[in-house]
């Protein structure tokens, strides 16, 4: 069946870039307007934006589960297949590329993460490359694949993306899973009341046990916001320079039908955006990566002062 044929305005083109395909529990009404009028059907897939919403929080955006799910088993099944090549002789080609990436992650880790834990190295080369993967489909050009999922759907309104990582869903719940892990090595390294101490008498605390106690509250609240902000600007930072990223794209994709001349030029731009957006995708896995190195040695860390702390 053949997409129908539609000329879209600048507004509904970016708009449409930036829309995932959506599957939630759509309440009872009618959603849409114009030639697109859904009636509620109880789970389902959404057709426009105003259903979108009406679906709520439960609501998943299948496009971005779909291409981040697909990339982490491509890492895993590289570097599985590197795995069972590795010999003693010099590595060439792929392998010799996956080694790169190995030897570069262990060493930013031993450089980082001073204490003992096996699960930390693989845990960062499981970041790096799978962030970067994500960060890589923002290399693709913007209208390839929306366009054969749109042919394919047969509907010139269907919604695809393919850059999981300008989905806050899954940066933040990637972010999240920093946290929980680094609040889960905190209690098994400090103990549940060594974990307790860090968040009550800590920034402020004294020998006076009564003027600890009157100090409770406040090194709780700024205890706890310092440790929500951690996964919060973690997700968000990722997803903030991979959403302007891909926008910039979008935008420069508006100048080809605006005429030859400017058509060229976006060509000339569109290039050079994506040179430099290389550098960005890249530094944007990195600094995922460290900053969860950084948290990891942090919960790990015991403050010997607090031997002394009652």
């Amino acid at each position: 069946m053949a997409a129908e044929e539609y000329t879209p305005t600048t507004t509904e083109y970016i708009q449409h870039h930036l829309t995932n395909w959506t599957y939630g529990k759509l309440p009872a009404g009618s959603y849409c307007d114009g030639n697109q009028v859904q009636e509620s059907t109880g789970w389902t897939v959404a057709y426009c934006p105003e259903a979108m919403s009406a679906m709520g929080f439960n609501a998943i955006h299948l496009d971005s589960m779909a291409w981040s799910i697909g990339l982490g088993l491509l890492f895993v099944m590289v570097f599985r297949w590197a795995a069972k090549k590795a010999h003693a002789g010099v590595p060439t080609g792929l392998l010799n590329f996956v080694e790169i990436i190995v030897e570069f992650i262990d060493k930013t880790v031993k450089d980082g993460f001073q204490h003992k834990n096996a699960m930390i190295a693989p845990l960062a080369l499981t970041i790096f490359v799978w962030v970067f993967l994500m960060n890589l489909m923002d290399l693709v050009p913007v209208d390839w694949i929306p366009s054969l999922a749109m042919w394919i759907a047969g509907d010139s309104h269907f919604y695809f993306k393919i850059v999981p990582t300008t989905d806050p869903n899954i940066t933040l719940s990637m972010g999240f899973t920093v946290f929980l892990l680094m609040i889960g090595f905190s209690i098994a390294k400090k103990g549940f009341m060594g974990f307790v101490k860090e968040l009550t008498l800590h920034p402020f605390h004294t020998n006076n046990l009564f003027v600890n106690i009157l100090l409770i509250p406040i090194n709780f609240a700024l205890e706890t916001i310092a440790l929500i902000a951690k996964p919060i600007s973690l997700g968000l930072r990722l997803f903030g320079n991979l959403y302007a990223g891909e926008m910039i794209f979008i935008l420069i994709a508006t100048m080809y039908s605006a005429g030859l001349l400017i058509g060229i030029f976006g060509g000339f731009l569109q290039w050079g955006w994506a040179v430099f957006h290389i550098l960005v995708i890249t530094l944007q896995a990195f600094v995922f990566m460290v900053l969860t190195i950084v948290y990891m040695a942090m919960a790990h860390h015991v403050d010997e002062e607090d031997q002394f702390i009652h």
